[in-house]
């Protein structure tokens, strides 16, 4: 359920404190607690195998809920028989087992487990690095939380859980994307922002391959599903994002906006080992609008005609004057999308392997329906196979995967969402007697004439990796990385005459269709070579490779139009008349050469180095190839003595450092040429180009400076560890367009402008580790990210294109607005601030109000809790942000459009101090000029924070025999938000399409 309460601020507070400061309640309780009569005391100290007490150590009697914790100077005292067992447990320290012998006092030392933090193996991309050690800003995502949701494309994964990282789901439509930002917006260009993806070691295109005259209607941004769609989730092992320029510019330009590595699952060494997943769940629209019924629908209606002074009423007011059933009500957000989706996910596994041999090969098939009336679905299919190999003495190592998968989307091909919330409650039904659309004599627009359009979209991915590593000598290995994608898409959006009102007359001859075919085919070949060598107290790493990359694209665009049957409407051959739309043909190359230094002096002062050289093909031939690189720097300062004798409550402490450059070259191909359309009209039979881009070889890659400082610490032997970073990126020499001269045919010109940018902020992460016994675990984590962005400089911005869109100072995500001043207690209309005093209100002049939409703060806080074979884990993701609030994307308030309950506390008479301005019918220019700039004013921007229950997980593992397994879950997404946003949803903020569904899942995963 969603709940609007009076204060968000006072309530997300009160929680945010509440779920931060349980976990150091809990670190001062017991760990058990006494249910029987005690036998004995039993005390004694925990030590290390230094002799050094170890405080916390969870202490439990085998068998029994009996249980303590140990002192700060390692002591304890605790309940238990002569015969009894006690079992000492502790992060960082492995689990020891002591009979108690019939003695009063037990003396135990437990041995160091490295196996934790510093263990924790993080993906860089050309090489790995453990957490501890790491200089860079690298976020990791494991596989245990990734499966915790009911996903269709991965980075739904990471909402709430990393860092610096803001990801907007578009939508709630099968196969709609996500929006991220890594850092914030670096780019002036909106197309110019997106990270890298890497997959399995390839680069996958992120970009959509749809078309936007085909997916438009349906889907966000008008690009189709997302290409991550077809990424299984359930294959994915773990993802890292790599943040800050120590960890990106081994990638040069291609990593300016962050990277996201997706490293796929893998065989275990292990006998051979079957698993079956199976899940089914249902998704429902968490949040319904509260809008007017009939009564009060009519009301606002006769009201905005009274003040209009209109009579008798029109007689295209239909809704009013008695021509439709005035006693009709129908919930339109209830028969347009309130409809249970079907979710059902079925997934088998084959896995094993040896010491020199691993394979896995994995099938999944997924089902997901809408929430509209009628049958329409999304179907994906995918296979995973991934074999690892080498040799006995380790002298050849050899890895190859493929991960193939195809997508069926069946969806209509307009959103219902606006018709629902604007339909009139006394709206006619909406079919006839025989079955049929009810016009009711045309005097409205069915809604159900959207169904009888339709959106298809099939698409397959082909991902295929190999990678060879050869032992030359003793620390030095030739790696060769081999990959190469594939996908291609295939769209189809029909409009037949049916979706048209019969009394139009409209034959087969006027129905119409768009098809759109696109391909996408890319490789790479990465020869590396990596020498490591020991010195005793130093250690060496050296790195250095090559990148040699070719993408190619292919699209056409048709437009078919006249057939003699509404049945061949998708046949393209059945046509009458045929026009292309849109053919590309594109090519891209890229290559680099890059190199790595890294030195570590006796584990704790460590020194990263990475550069690169880049040559791109979407430059011309003077600037097509630029320097990246960068410098990270850590010192553990923890392993210092003086750390070590006199704080040892500090079990982990790091400063670290990094400053570099990356490029950015997400401009398009070909910018810098001439660049020439196909025109479809013909002259004399033959058809025409017509020039549609400037020769311009001079622009170059846009350059983003980053620089970070951060502290890693660990507390009670990383009981607690906390993080904290300080970020500041700018990005300079933007590549936009420089608009011209409308006489010389062209509006822009690409080319560099000497405009800044810059992104800083405050990255805060804590884990705890609250309880930890033999069958008893919690843990918590919390993220908050503290982000700040403004433009620094831009030449002659007043005189620009940009001077309505842009201001020096301000984030670039910024809406110029009026400034309000409320309902005028007179002449009950809207009234705004005249800042030139020119006595009108204009465009240019007086909007002069600035609202942020960037989020002011945002973070999640994840909990989990395992009590012997139960495991619970729940995730709230919160964010502090503003939004155009519901009313901003509705008609005038009075018209033939239905509105929230809200309105009613509308301005009746001189002297009314109000929020919402007199009812007008639309047709008092006064009026709807009022509404229309109340639209573009601060009154429209709302708060749209909200606190997200975005995932809770059951699980149990039923105790049955060492071969067999059996566990059961139930999974919920979305199942509780605090907000006060007046929109369906604050995290779309938007009223145009579905937002994000509260689905629930049931499943079983059995393995043999």
């Amino acid at each position: 359920m969603q709940l609007v309460i009076p204060c968000m601020r006072r309530a997300s507070l009160f929680v945010l404190l509440y779920v931060f400061l349980m976990p150091f309640c809990a670190l001062s309780m017991p760990a058990g607690t006494v249910l029987e009569p005690p036998q004995a005391t039993v005390s004694g100290t925990v030590t290390d195998t230094s002799g050094n007490p170890l405080a916390g150590v969870n202490l439990v009697v085998e068998s029994k809920l009996i249980g303590t914790m140990s002192g700060l100077d390692g002591s304890f005292t605790i309940n238990a028989g002569p015969t009894d067992v006690l079992i000492f447990s502790m992060v960082g320290f492995k689990t020891l087992s002591v009979s108690i012998g019939g003695r009063e006092e037990v003396f135990v030392s437990l041995e160091e487990d490295v196996t934790v933090l510093g263990e924790v193996v993080l993906n860089a991309g050309y090489y790995t690095v453990s957490e501890k050690e790491r200089t860079g800003n690298i976020a990791k995502v494991s596989q245990q939380d990734i499966e915790q949701q009911p996903l269709n494309n991965p980075l739904g994964a990471l909402q709430g859980r990393v860092a610096g990282v803001e990801i907007m789901q578009t939508s709630g439509v099968p196969g709609a994307g996500f929006d991220i930002k890594i850092r914030g917006q670096s780019s002036i260009r909106t197309g110019g922002n997106d990270p890298l993806y890497i997959v399995d070691g390839v680069p996958y295109a992120s970009e959509p391959l749809g078309d936007v005259q085909t997916s438009g209607s349906i889907l966000p941004g008008g690009k189709g599903f997302s290409p991550l769609n077809l990424i299984n989730p359930a294959d994915i092992e773990s993802i890292e994002v790599l943040k800050d320029a120590d960890a990106t510019a081994i990638y040069g330009s291609r990593g300016a906006n962050g990277v996201v590595l997706i490293t796929t699952r893998s065989g275990s060494i292990g006998k051979t080992e079957v698993a079956l997943d199976i899940s089914t769940g249902f998704g429902r629209v968490a949040n319904k609008m509260d809008l007017l019924g009939t009564e009060d629908y009519l009301k606002m209606r006769q009201e905005a005609y009274f003040n209009d002074g209109i009579e008798p009423l029109p007689f295209n007011a239909y809704d009013v004057n008695g021509t439709w059933d005035q006693n009709r009500e129908t919930d339109w957000q209830k028969e347009l999308f309130g409809k249970t989706a079907q979710l059902t996910t079925v997934k088998g596994t084959l896995s094993g392997g040896n010491e020199q041999t691993r394979f896995l090969v994995s099938g999944s098939f997924n089902r997901q329906t809408t929430v509209y009336p009628g049958d329409f679905d999304n179907d994906n299919i995918s296979v995973l196979a991934n074999f690892h190999h080498k040799t006995k003495e380790d002298k050849l190592t050899f890895r190859f995967s493929v991960n193939y998968a195809t997508s069926d989307n069946n969806l209509v091909a307009t959103d219902l969402i606006r018709e629902a919330l604007a339909l009139a409650p006394n709206a006619p039904k909406l079919y006839n007697g025989d079955g049929g659309l009810n016009w009711e004599n045309s005097t409205w627009n069915n809604p159900l004439r959207n169904l009888e359009g339709k959106y298809l979209a099939k698409g397959n991915n082909l991902i295929g990796n190999a990678s060879v590593d050869l032992r030359l000598l003793k620390g030095l290995h030739l790696t060769t990385n081999l990959g190469f994608t594939q996908s291609h898409l295939k769209e189809l959006r029909t409009i037949p005459s049916t979706t048209f009102d019969p009394a139009f007359g409209l034959g087969s001859d006027q129905s119409s269709a768009i098809h759109n075919n696109s391909d996408r085919t890319s490789w790479i070949v990465e020869p590396q070579l990596n020498w490591s060598h020991d010195m005793g107290s130093t250690t060496l790493d050296i790195l250095i490779g090559a990148t040699l990359q070719e993408q190619n694209s292919n699209r056409l665009s048709q437009f078919a139009m006249g057939f003699t049957n509404n049945a061949l409407i998708e046949n393209i051959g059945a046509a009458s008349d045929l026009f292309i739309i849109g053919n590309s043909e594109v090519q891209y190359r890229y290559a680099a050469l890059f190199g790595r230094f890294n030195l570590n002096h006796k584990g704790k002062y460590i020194l990263n180095i990475t550069g690169r050289r880049d040559g791109s093909s979407r430059f011309g031939p003077d600037n097509r190839f630029s320097n990246f690189g960068a410098i990270g720097a850590a010192w553990i300062f923890s392993r210092e003595s003086f750390i070590e004798d006199h704080l040892r409550f500090l079990s982990y402490g790091k400063l670290r450092g990094s400053y570099g450059t990356s490029g950015n070259d997400q401009i398009g191909d070909y910018q810098y040429l001439d660049t020439y359309s196909f025109d479809n009209a013909q002259y004399q039979n033959i058809f025409g180009l017509y020039p549609t881009r400037l020769f311009n070889p001079g622009f170059s890659w846009e350059e983003n400076k980053k620089l970070e400082f951060a502290i890693d610490l660990g507390f009670l032997l990383d009981r607690i560890t906390l993080s904290g970073s300080f970020y500041r990126n700018r990005s300079g020499n933007q590549l936009v367009g420089i608009p011209l001269p409308a006489t010389t045919g062209f509006g822009s010109l690409t080319a560099n402008l000497d405009a800044t940018v810059e992104n800083t902020g405050w990255e805060l992460g804590l884990h705890t580790i609250n309880l930890r016994t033999e069958h008893l675990t919690w843990t918590s984590s919390i993220n908050l990210t503290l982000p700040k962005s403004k433009l620094l400089e831009f030449p002659d911005l007043e005189g620009s294109t940009y001077a309505n869109q842009l201001v020096i100072g301000e984030p670039l995500n910024i809406i110029k607005v009026y400034k309000s001043t409320g309902v005028d207690p007179q002449t009950g209309l809207y009234g705004f601030e005249d800042f030139n005093g020119d006595g009108i209100i204009s465009t240019l002049e007086d909007r002069q109000v600035v609202k942020n939409l960037n989020p002011k703060y945002f973070g999640g806080i994840s909990n989990n809790l395992s009590y012997r074979n139960f495991t619970l884990d729940a995730l709230f993701q919160f964010t502090r942000q503003l939004g155009r609030s519901y009313l901003a994307n509705r008609g005038v308030v009075g018209s033939m459009s239905n509105q929230s309950k809200n309105v009613l506390n509308r301005w009746q008479e001189v002297g009314d101090q109000t929020v919402i301005q007199r009812f007008t019918s639309g047709q008092d220019p006064e009026g709807s000029m009022a509404h229309n700039f109340f639209t573009e004013s601060d009154a429209s921007i709302e708060d749209a924070s909200y606190l997200r229950l975005r995932t809770l997980s059951l699980s149990y593992q039923i105790p049955l025999e060492r071969d067999f397994k059996c566990k059961i879950f139930l999974r919920g997404q979305n199942l509780w938000t605090i907000t006060n946003y007046s929109g369906l949803d604050p995290e779309t903020r938007s009223s145009s399409t579905i937002p994000p569904l509260r689905y629930i899942t049931l499943g079983t995963r059995l393995t043999f």
